[in-house]
C-alpha cells in the first residue's frame, strides 16, 4: 500500500521509524499534509522577514506572532482541525505576499518564499516533492533540519505563552525566523547545521527564561503546595494544557457561579502559583497525564477546556466530545473553539452554562500531592540542601523531567523511581512526573524526594537549580555536580529542552524510552561522541550507572599522568580547536583515535584532556598519536 504521509516528530512514531498510513497520535494523512504545508509556507514567510531584517526593515509584531502560532499549531496532539489549518495557511500566504513587495531584492529566495496558490491547490502542493520531511534527500542533512525545526516548534510554544502575558523578545523571534529560513538553504553543510542546532538550544534557554519571567511577574513565584486530587459535589470544568492566562480568565469568570474548576495533566502546576490560590473554586487536580484523558474526561462528566496540546482524539461514541472546547493553538473538528477578542479576552460563558447542567465529577482518587519546587522556592532551601549533601544524607540528584506517554515501556520510569536509593532526590518538570509523583517515596530530613518544578514550560527552573548548586560548590563545570539526567521525551518541547541543556554544556543525558527516530545514525553518533547522549537500559543496570560515584574531569586527570610521558608541541590542556588550527595534520590522528566529531564547535572548545575523558580515551595514547603526526 502506498505511503500516504510521513511524520516522525514524536516518540511514539510507528516502529520508531515514521508514521506513513496515519499518525499514532490520531492525525489523518490529510491533516499531516496540511501541517507540512503550513510549516513550508511559514519557512517561506520567514525567509522574507529575514531578508527584510537584512535590508534594515522592520518586521511587524503580528507577523512574529503568526510564525510562533503556526509552529505551535503543528506540535504533536495540538490541532487536528483541517479547516483551521487551511485558514492559517491562507493568512500566512497573504501576509507573505504583502511583505514580498516591501523587500528590495528577491535574489536567492527559496521556492517556499515565492510560492502562492488558492486553497484548492493546497492538497496537491502538500503532496509535492518540495514539501514535507522527505523533501530533503540527504539523510543526515534531513535529520539536522528536522532536529532544528522540532526544537523551534518547542521554542515557539514557550514564546507563545510568554507573548500572551505581554513578554516579547524580538531577538528570539528574529532567530526563529532566520533558522527556519536556513533549513531551506541547500548550500549549508552538516557542520553549519550542527552550529545552528546549538544556537537553537541557546535561544531555547532564553525563551524559557522569558516565559519564566512572564509567569512569575504575572502570578508570583510558585510555592510549596499540597494539591487536592479528590472532588467536591459541585459541577465542574476541567482545564488541560499549559496556558496559565486561560486558567486565570476561567477562574475569574467562574467565581460565584457555583461551578468548580479542576486542573488536568500539565495544568497541575497552576495550583502552585499564589495568584491562583486565592480562588476558592479552584479545587485541585483531576486525573493524570494527557494520554489517560479518554477515560478521565468521561468520568469527569463536566465540560473540558483544552488550552494547548495534548489532545487525544475522542472516539466516535465518546460521551464527552460535545463537552470539549478548544482555544489558542489547539483544535479538533466538531469541538467549539473559543477565540480571543482584540484585547486578548476570552468569553467562557458557554462552557460555564454547560457545566451548570452537568453532574459533579466522579471521584477517581483521593488525597493530596505536593509540588511547587520551582527555582525560587527550591533555592530558598539551598542551605538545607547543601547541608544534607555535605553530611552525606543526599548523595545524588536525578533529573527525570520530560513527557509521559502510552507505551508500556514507560513503566520503566516508575520502577526506576521506586528503585532509587533513599539518599537520592528526583528533580522533575513536565508530565513525566505522573509516573512517580503519587508514589510514597518519603523525604530526606524534611526535603521531599520528588521536587516538582512544574510544567515542561518550567524546565528552566531545573537549569537554574543546577547552575546555582554549581556556584555554591565552586565548580567550573556543571557536569561535576552530583546530578544525572534520565529524561523521558515525547514531543517537541522536550526537544528544545534537550538542545538547551546541550548548549549549556550538559553531558551524558539519557533519553528514553527510545532515541528520536529523526536522528540519522550519523547524527546520533555525533551526539553520542560529543555529548555522551545515550538511551536507557534495564532499571537494575541504570540504577548502578546513575548512582555510582561521579568521577570528575579533575579526578580523571589526576589518574592519568598525561603530559609526563608525552613529547612534542601538543599538550593535554590545549583546546582541540587550537590543536587543529596550529597542526591540521593531527586531524587524521584524532579521528583514528576515536574522535569522530571534530566538526562540532563544542568539541573544538574542549581541552584535549576533557575530550579524551568524554570519549573514554587514554589521553597519553592520544597525545603520542598527535605528536607523532606533527613530527612526521
Amino acid at each position: 500500500m502506498e505511503d500516504k504521509m510521513f511524520c516522525f516528530q514524536c516518540q511514539e512514531t510507528a516502529g520508531n521509524k515514521g508514521c506513513t498510513k496515519g499518525g499514532v497520535c490520531g492525525k489523518k494523512p490529510e491533516t499531516a499534509g496540511l501541517q507540512d504545508l503550513l510549516i513550508y509556507v511559514t519557512k517561506g514567510l520567514s525567509a522574507v522577514t529575514t531578508r527584510m531584517r537584512d535590508e534594515g526593515k522592520e518586521v511587524p509584531r503580528d507577523v512574529d506572532h503568526m510564525v510562533t502560532e503556526n509552529l505551535f499549531t503543528t506540535i504533536t496532539n495540538a490541532n487536528f482541525d483541517d479547516t483551521a489549518i487551511k485558514e492559517r495557511i491562507t493568512e500566512t500566504l497573504y501576509e507573505k505576499e504583502k511583505l514580498l513587495h516591501q523587500i528590495d531584492s528577491r535574489d536567492n529566495l527559496p521556492e517556499a518564499a515565492e510560492w502562492n496558490g488558492p486553497e484548492e491547490a493546497y492538497e496537491e502542493k502538500a503532496a509535492s516533492d518540495e514539501v514535507g520531511v522527505l523533501a530533503t534527500v540527504d539523510e543526515d542533512i534531513r535529520s539536522l533540519r528536522e532536529l532544528i525545526t522540532y526544537g523551534l516548534k518547542g521554542l515557539a510554544a514557550y514564546t507563545k505563552h510568554a507573548n500572551v502575558l505581554g513578554k516579547e523578545d524580538p531577538d528570539v523571534d528574529a532567530f526563529v525566523q532566520k533558522a527556519l529560513a536556513q533549513t531551506l538553504d541547500d548550500t549549508m553543510t552538516a557542520s553549519e547545521y550542527i552550529n545552528l542546532t546549538l544556537e537553537t538550544g541557546k535561544n531555547g534557554v532564553q525563551g524559557m527564561a522569558d516565559l519564566d519571567e512572564a509567569n512569575t511577574s504575572a502570578y508570583g513565584n510558585p510555592i510549596i503546595s499540597e494539591v487536592n486530587i479528590g472532588t467536591r459535589n459541585n459541577p465542574g470544568i476541567l482545564i488541560s494544557g499549559h496556558d496559565l492566562k486561560d486558567l486565570e480568565m476561567l477562574l475569574e469568570q467562574t467565581q460565584g457561579t457555583g461551578v468548580d474548576v479542576y486542573t488536568h495533566s500539565e495544568m497541575l502546576p497552576g495550583n502552585y502559583y499564589p495568584a491562583f490560590r486565592k480562588y476558592d473554586n479552584l479545587v485541585g487536580n483531576y486525573g493524570n497525564a494527557w494520554w489517560k484523558q479518554r477515560e478521565e474526561f468521561t468520568s469527569f462528566h463536566g465540560p473540558i477546556l483544552m488550552t494547548t496540546n495534548c489532545i487525544v482524539p475522542p472516539t466516535a461514541n465518546s460521551t464527552y466530545k460535545d463537552k470539549m472546547f478548544t482555544t489558542g493553538a489547539a483544535g479538533f473538528p466538531g469541538c467549539k473553539h473559543i477565540e480571543a477578542d482584540e484585547n486578548g479576552h476570552k468569553d467562557f460563558s458557554e462552557i460555564i452554562e454547560l457545566a451548570k447542567k452537568c453532574e459533579a465529577p466522579e471521584q477517581i482518587e483521593e488525597g493530596t500531592i505536593v509540588g511547587g519546587f520551582a527555582h525560587a522556592q527550591t533555592l530558598s532551601l539551598a542551605d538545607k540542601i547543601v547541608e544534607n549533601i555535605k553530611n552525606g544524607s543526599i548523595k545524588k540528584f536525578i533529573v527525570m523531567a520530560g513527557c509521559d506517554g502510552r507505551m508500556k515501556s514507560r513503566e520503566y520510569y516508575t520502577e526506576f523511581a521506586k528503585a532509587l536509593p533513599k539518599d537520592t532526590i528526583i528533580l522533575t518538570a513536565g508530565c513525566a512526573k505522573y509516573k512517580y509523583n503519587k508514589l510514597n517515596l518519603g523525604d530526606i530530613n524534611g526535603i521531599p524526594r520528588v521536587l516538582d518544578a512544574g510544567q515542561c514550560n518550567d524546565s528552566f527552573s531545573l537549569v537554574m537549580i543546577a547552575m546555582a548548586l554549581k556556584d555554591v560548590f565552586g565548580l567550573d563545570d556543571i557536569n561535576d555536580l552530583p546530578i544525572e539526567f534520565n529524561i523521558a521525551w515525547y514531543e517537541q518541547k522536550a526537544v528544545i529542552v534537550l538542545l538547551a541543556l546541550l548548549s549549556l554544556g550538559v553531558k551524558n543525558i539519557h533519553l528514553g524510552p527510545t532515541l528520536p527516530a529523526f536522528l540519522s545514525p550519523t547524527v546520533a553518533q555525533v551526539l553520542v561522541d560529543t555529548f555522551g547522549i545515550a538511551g536507557i537500559g534495564t532499571v537494575e543496570d541504570d540504577i548502578k550507572l546513575f548512582t555510582a560515584e561521579k568521577e570528575t574531569k579533575a579526578d580523571a586527570a589526576e589518574e592519568t599522568a598525561d603530559d609526563a610521558s608525552a613529547e612534542g608541541p601538543v599538550t593535554s590542556d590545549m583546546l582541540v580547536g587550537e590543536i587543529l588550527a596550529q597542526f591540521p595534520e593531527t586531524a587524521e590522528a584524532l579521528m583514528n583515535c576515536g574522535m569522530h566529531c571534530l566538526g562540532c564547535p563544542s568539541s573544538q572548545m574542549e581541552s584535549l584532556r576533557d575530550a579524551c575523558y568524554v570519549h573514554g580515551l587514554d589521553v597519553n595514547a592520544v597525545l603520542k598519536a598527535v605528536n607523532d603526526a606533527v613530527g612526521k
